[in-house]
């Protein structure tokens, strides 16, 4: 695998904020979303077997597969399937673009999918199918950049009921801002989803991989 950086820290958002965590970040994505805060894991990095990856991540519970997109990694599965063997957690972060139908099904991998509103310009870059492979256990996340945005993920997950199906999420584009206004709106319109900051960008702001103690 082709692998930007590892690095244990604490979970920043979605379900598992706040758990220390180790996050396995691979390198190249095949969108480019104009609020992206992770284009330094585009390129680069370095060739690691999933056996040195393992030895790397130590025995932290937890594991956040992330990117970039990891599922373009054609070790991706293999290394999910060896860390829930070692009875280890995943966090597995998608941009939704990629099939999920191989990943394992397991009550121990947490998929946590992105829908990309239209500021992000990656709209439609979606597989819809994805959806039906969401759990109750599960996370599907709106990053949500202005009024436009706000008003499409409220319709997308009405029109679909989403928020009976799994466990959705609105945030706001730099993880911190806004958030007074998108409780409002998801209180006026009676949607059970979940207004979630970046936990990391309140605690170190935009710094990237920040790492505790291995």
């Amino acid at each position: 695998m082709r692998i930007c950086e590892i690095f244990r820290s604490i979970q920043g958002e979605g379900l598992q904020m706040g758990l220390p965590t180790v996050f396995v970040r691979a390198v190249g994505c095949n969108l480019r979303c104009s609020w992206c805060d992770t284009g330094y894991s585009f390129e680069g990095g370095r060739d690691m077997s999933v056996d040195d990856i393992l030895e790397e991540v130590g025995d932290c519970p937890r594991v956040c597969l992330t990117g970039g997109e990891p599922l373009l990694q054609p070790d991706a599965v293999e290394l999910m399937d060896r860390l829930l063997s070692m009875g280890r957690s995943i966090d597995l972060e998608t941009n939704g673009s990629v099939d999920l139908s191989g990943v394992p099904r397991d009550d121990a991998v947490l998929i946590s999918m992105d829908w990309k509103c239209p500021l992000s310009g990656s709209t439609g870059s979606m597989l819809e199918s994805n959806l039906d492979l969401l759990g109750r256990k599960d996370q599907l996340k709106f990053v949500i950049g202005d009024e436009g945005d706000l008003d499409y993920a409220v319709g997308f997950v009405r029109s679909r009921g989403l928020d009976s199906r799994t466990n959705v999420i609105f945030g706001p584009v730099g993880g911190t801002v806004n958030l007074e206004r998108l409780v409002y709106r998801v209180l006026e319109e009676h949607l059970d989803v979940r207004v979630l900051p970046q936990l990391h960008k309140i605690i170190w702001g935009n710094r990237t991989g920040v790492r505790g103690h291995m």
